[in-house]
């Protein structure tokens, strides 16, 4: 479903789909097939095979609004370009549009010293390197990042200008990739500021420098590497030059909410795209299985949740829209309602018709001959990453009750009784 969209945006969504056609569904058994052989530690030959053939058709870093690094476009703009990519889990990098590289290279964008972007924004552009995040810690409820242990802290030898980073992180995407060259943490810097939102920083760590281990790669509902390389490392005195730091000492939490914005979208976007592929594979497998003499499509059970999903995929979309159009014209900070209820919604949403979709294949959709499996864990655990529900749904509740608050409480309307 295309909504008010430029000439631009509409070429470059048919030139994706025909990409998609011709590249990347044909190759998606070939890609989950080395995912698993392979494992998390190594690089995956179809996605690098691929990479200059998406680069050589001018579908290469679409996310980038600076015209001059990337495509151009608005978060309106690639909202539907990103819907597209969503459909597979091969598709977001082959494009250089995979998180977390995207919002890393977004971060050095918006937050990055030239120094820093020379070094580490320019091989990230061209694909030759990958990044990681590293910010939910094992031993602290990170969903409240003012709870990070981590720490940044000034080196007490003269001698030299360095910070030293102290800490074990896990759900650090892309740790393991044999291209990871570059980590983003945040930790902190100021623990005893008395502003809880001063006291984190963010800097960039060579992923080669002494002390980073990466202990082991974490599964995501048992998958290893897909549909997220996930990992747990360990810092132990790992020295970093105080020139890696972002934006400045206390500046982590302003970097973070910068950054989390546009990322929300583009996981939606994603998810909007993996829920319709989804439906159509659950439309195509009911109407080509009978049971109890009749195609599956037939029955009342199935049709009531084909239109449910239909119905909420295009609700997800509108609002993801929507928001991605308040981002582009008043800013992050003004959408911050809206871009809570798209990260409430568009998981949601997922799970529920990748769920059905299930359903429909029965025990041939819970292994993932199909994709299905990895498809709800996908979406499973984007209920989690940037964010889990309840602090979106507290933000939202908050933000709703701040609407009314001046309004005062709800008086009763005049009494009035009966004549008879």
């Amino acid at each position: 479903m295309a909504v008010n969209e430029t000439e631009r945006t509409a070429e470059l969504r048919r030139m994706l789909e025909a990409f998609m056609d011709e590249h990347i569904y044909p190759n998606e058994e070939r890609f989950y097939r080395e995912s698993m052989e392979l494992g998390p530690w190594a690089v995956w030959p179809v996605v690098e095979e691929l990479k200059p053939v998406a680069r050589k058709a001018g579908l290469w870093n679409l996310f980038l609004p600076d015209s001059e690094l990337g495509a151009g476009l608005t978060n309106l703009e690639y909202a539907p370009l990103c819907e597209v990519m969503g459909r597979s889990h091969l598709a977001p990098e082959v494009f250089n549009c995979a998180a977390p590289d995207t919002g890393n290279m977004e971060t050095l964008v918006r937050y990055g010293t030239p120094d820093q972007q020379q070094r580490w924004l320019t091989p990230l552009l061209d694909g030759k390197i990958r990044s990681a995040f590293a910010m939910t810690e094992p031993d602290v409820a990170s969903s409240d990042a003012t709870n990070i242990e981590c720490s940044i802290l000034r080196s007490t030898d003269r001698e030299t200008d360095e910070y030293v980073v102290n800490g074990r992180k896990w759900y650090t995407t892309n740790a393991t990739h044999p291209h990871c060259d570059i980590i983003i943490l945040m930790g902190k810097s100021d623990p005893d500021n008395p502003d809880r939102h001063r006291q984190q920083s963010m800097i960039l760590i060579p992923r080669d420098t002494p002390g980073v281990e990466v202990l082991r790669p974490l599964p995501v509902f048992n998958f290893y590497g897909m549909p997220d390389r996930a990992s747990e490392v360990q810092f132990t005195d790992v020295r970093v030059p105080a020139a890696n730091m972002l934006l400045g000492e206390g500046r982590g939490f302003e970097i973070a909410q910068g950054r989390l914005g546009p990322g929300r979208i583009h996981h939606c976007m994603r998810l909007v795209g993996l829920a319709e592929r989804a439906l159509e594979m659950m439309c195509r497998r009911t109407q080509s299985r009978v049971a109890f003499g009749r195609p599956i499509a037939e029955h009342g059970v199935t049709l009531e949740r084909i239109a449910e999903a239909r119905i909420a995929i295009e609700q997800t979309r509108l609002l993801t829209l929507e928001t991605a159009r308040l981002m582009d014209t008043v800013g992050n900070k003004e959408a911050r309602r809206e871009i809570a209820m798209i990260k409430i919604a568009a998981p949601a949403m997922a799970c529920k018709v990748i769920d059905w979709a299930i359903q429909a294949f029965g025990g041939a959709g819970t292994n993932n001959d199909y994709g299905l499996a990895a498809m709800y864990a996908t979406a499973r655990l984007l209920r989690l990453a940037d964010g889990p529900d309840e602090v979106h749904q507290a933000q939202l509740g908050r933000l709703e009750l701040k609407r009314h608050a001046d309004l005062g409480p709800v008086e009763p309307r005049a009494a009035y009784v009966p004549t008879w």
